[in-house]
């Protein structure tokens, strides 16, 4: 939000420059994000003096050249050459002096130099009006009043006026704050916590009065919970036309562009007041009727914006005696806004439900100044007001007269809030005891009224403008905020809370897999839960009827909710690939959503490998990361959360080309991994093999309780490596191996590994060599050759038996 300077010193009357007042206005909660300066005309016409044309010959090289001599004050005179074809001899004309920096019409600068035209030396420049940025005319130069003296500054004869403006980041709660009399009003309440009073000055509208009473438009108000109070008044005989200086101005200072003097009076009030106003042109309203109701569903209404917009049941709505004419709250209607040709308006100020208002912007993707304010909720009181004060200025800058009685529908009156605030629970709250003279000196200043005060605590009153003011805690922010937060003192005491929290919670486990995967060498990925719909139409196993589709979407690429968390993994890889970054390992915890008979999340962690396990490097090979790493990871996950009593079977999820299913016990699926298949990367145009594994997470919550840590003491005794060589059929895997083995060998046997494996022409047909190595320990003693040796046969012998292997 931005508030000009020179706009809040109507105001209040304060002679700080803007740094002190921008560190006052960040203590009070209203952060000045930055300050830039305004200028009405740009430069401020430095450098641009006075001057008085004594001669003025025809230039001897060129025939539309001329040769002055001007007198620039104080006995300068200088040879300016010129070729504007009504200079003369005696005119007193707007000059740039040397050094001089003016503006193209693109804002681009330029400096004035001496020089040389067609021969003749010229020392500065005389201007025309474009040329100084205070109109558009290029004609001709500027002739400048006769009586002015020579060497007076320009600045100092038109109005330009130079502002500083605070970009002031307000929070959704600060809604009283949403203008500049809103500033100026937390802005006294500070000053006073630094003894310095100054007053408030409100705009006068005691002059107010009815010229007369030819113009009447009657005002109907269906829907009272959507709009409370609904004030208006017509005013006729008006001449629309360009807004005086000042005006422009202000307006041009906060970032607006001015339109016509009514247009720019209702925003002028609107920044000023914080009240949003709206003209009707009168002549288009229908039987001199106003009815505030809701619209019918389907109703085509075109707005401002000449956009035709398709209206629902639950929009307010302005009508006439036939047709709609302006979105309650939020746009106006193009057939019914202020023209040049108008004559006669009616003017509104009313208050409209805020979460009508929000609802009713969101739906039409509408994002207004009146809007903005009617959201976060308008001081009801100050709605009358405001009309008048539009009403005189519209008189004053437009001309006519008020026609009507000012129409004042409020049938329901706002109730102020009431709060009793206790002392124990301000100093509680604070950290700090704070006087009672202070906390109603403060609560005074920021117009919060004192009803009553006992020794416990003090009755108040909350003003209708402070919305978010609700609660003892509110109030007592208030009073923190003014009173200041640097003047807290600070405590020699530390209080902590303790809550106890179970070693199985989310984030617990969450925290403890990703650090895993980060020293892994895995990279967080975060992506957008908001996805195209096109993407269900690659998997069998999602389809369109089970999306959750926004009401509102943005774009068409963030219309639905993802179904799956594998696309907006696979459109990160793509992005990192395009960039070449093409040796990958990405993970992220996030949630698919689904609509079936009611709407389901369901939480996942997805992990992603792609290109080379490790960075290129001068002692190392280069490792594609292939299906064995990706599982290895996964099963070192799972082993890190105690889960081991693990099953394996072919993935049954068509987004995989080959892979497998990890689940536990009775059939809960923990994860699903493999290679992506090809027509899927192609879709995101990706080349390289991608292999991906999808974790049910909210399974692997359920499992991982039921997780209880064993711990024995470190064996005193050594271990005993042995390996076998074994030949075996082609069909047989090194996981039926590992179950015989632990089968027939529950006591000594400690680690299976395999650590080579063997095909080729030198072994029989259909036959594999697999090299095997077995741990064996004894934690009571040092085990004997005997002993090893019984093991040893018995897992040959077990071997044999089971898979017909035979030694090599």
């Amino acid at each position: 939000m931005k508030i000009s300077y020179n706009w809040l010193k109507q105001f209040i009357k304060v002679d700080w420059n803007s740094d002190q007042t921008s560190e006052l206005l960040t203590d009070l909660g209203l952060e000045v994000e930055g300050v830039e300066t305004f200028e009405s005309v740009k430069g401020g016409l430095k450098g641009i003096v006075v001057g008085h044309v004594l001669e003025c010959e025809q230039h001897p090289n060129a025939d539309r050249l001329r040769v002055t001599k001007v007198d620039l004050g104080n006995g300068e005179v200088v040879q300016i050459v010129c070729g504007a074809p009504n200079v003369a001899k005696g005119q007193k004309v707007p000059v740039a002096t040397i050094g001089t920096v003016l503006y193209d019409d693109k804002g681009e600068e330029w400096t004035i130099k001496k020089g040389k035209i067609r021969g003749e030396e010229s020392f500065g420049m005389i201007c025309a009006e474009d040329e100084l940025g205070l109109g558009k005319s290029h004609e001709g130069i500027m002739v400048l009043a006769e009586d002015l003296e020579p060497g007076t500054p320009c600045a100092s004869i038109f109005e330009v006026e130079s502002d500083e403006v605070f970009e002031i980041g307000l929070t959704p709660n600060r809604a009283d704050a949403m203008s500049h009399y809103g500033v100026a009003r937390d802005l006294k309440a500070g000053l006073l916590q630094k003894e310095i009073h100054a007053e408030l000055i409100s705009p006068s509208v005691s002059s107010f009065h009815v010229d007369n009473r030819t113009l009447k438009i009657d005002v109907e108000v269906e829907n009272t919970d959507l709009a409370p109070r609904y004030c208006g008044v017509t005013i006729s005989d008006i001449e629309i036309k360009e807004s005086p200086a000042w005006l422009q101005n202000r307006l041009k200072a906060i970032g607006l562009a001015p339109k016509n003097n009514v247009v720019d009076i209702t925003n002028y009030v609107m920044h000023e007041l914080g009240q949003p106003l709206h003209a009707f042109d009168a002549n288009k309203i229908t039987g001199n009727k106003i009815v505030v109701k809701t619209a019918e569903a389907g109703t085509k209404f075109t707005t401002l914006d000449e956009v035709e917009r398709t209206l629902d049941a639950d929009d307010l709505m302005i009508y006439d005696n036939e047709k709609p004419l302006c979105i309650a709250g939020v746009f106006g209607g193009l057939k019914s806004g202020v023209t040049e040709h108008t004559k006669s308006i009616f003017l509104e100020s009313a208050y409209f439900n805020p979460v009508s208002v929000r609802k009713t912007a969101k739906r039409h993707g509408l994002n207004t100044d009146a809007s903005f304010r009617f959201e976060r909720g308008i001081d009801v009181n100050f709605t009358k007001y405001a009309l008048l004060r539009a009403a005189l200025l519209i008189k004053q800058i437009a001309g006519g007269n008020i026609t009507s009685e000012v129409i004042d529908f409020y049938p329901k009156k706002f109730e102020d809030f009431q709060v009793f605030l206790t002392f124990e629970k301000v100093n509680k709250l604070v950290g700090q005891n704070l006087s009672t003279e202070t906390i109603k000196s403060i609560l005074s200043s920021l117009e919060i009224k004192v009803n009553s005060v006992t020794e416990a605590g003090i009755g108040l009153t909350i003003p209708s403008y402070r919305v978010d003011v609700q609660r003892e805690a509110d109030v007592i922010e208030e009073i923190l905020r003014v009173y200041g937060y640097n003047n807290i003192e600070f405590s020699e005491k530390l209080n902590a809370s303790m809550a106890h929290s179970s070693k199985f919670d989310d984030y617990k486990i969450q925290n403890i897999i990703a650090n895993q995967l980060v020293a892994q060498g895995f990279n967080e990925i975060m992506s957008n839960s908001l996805t195209t719909g096109s993407y269900v139409s690659l998997s069998e196993q999602l389809s369109e009827e089970h999306n959750v589709t926004m009401l509102n979407p943005l774009s068409n690429d963030l219309a639905v909710m993802r179904q799956s968390i594998l696309f907006s993994g696979l459109e990160a890889v793509a992005y990192n690939i395009n960039r070449r970054r093409t040796d990958l390992k990405l993970y992220e915890f996030g949630k698919s959503y689904h609509k079936y008979d009611a709407y389901s999340e369901q939480k996942h962690l997805g992990i992603f490998v792609t290109g080379n396990r490790n960075k290129e490097s001068w002692n190392t090979t280069n490792q594609t990361s292939d299906f064995f790493y990706l599982k290895g990871t996964l099963l070192s996950i799972l082993e890190r959360l105690g889960i081991n009593k693990i099953k394996t079977t072919p993935v049954k999820s068509d987004v995989f080309s080959e892979g497998l299913t990890l689940t536990f016990a009775k059939n809960t699926k923990l994860v699903e991994f493999g290679k992506v298949k090809k027509q899927v990367l192609k879709a995101l145009d990706i080349k390289q093999e991608v292999l991906f594994a999808d974790f049910n997470w909210d399974n692997i919550l359920e499992v991982a309780k039921f997780n209880k840590v064993q711990y024995t003491d470190i064996p005193k005794h050594p271990e005993v490596r042995r390996d076998l060589a074994l030949l075996l059929d082609t069909t047989v895997t090194f996981e039926d191996i590992y179950k015989v083995a632990k089968q027939s060998e529950k006591a000594l046997l400690k680690e299976v590994s395999l650590f080579d494996v063997y095909e080729g022409d030198k072994l029989p047909e259909g036959k594999k060599s697999y090299a095997i190595s077995f741990i064996l320990q004894d934690e009571n003693k040092t085990l004997t050759d005997k002993q090893i040796d019984k093991v040893m046969t018995k897992l040959q012998s077990s071997f044999e038996k089971q898979f017909a292997a035979t030694l090599r």
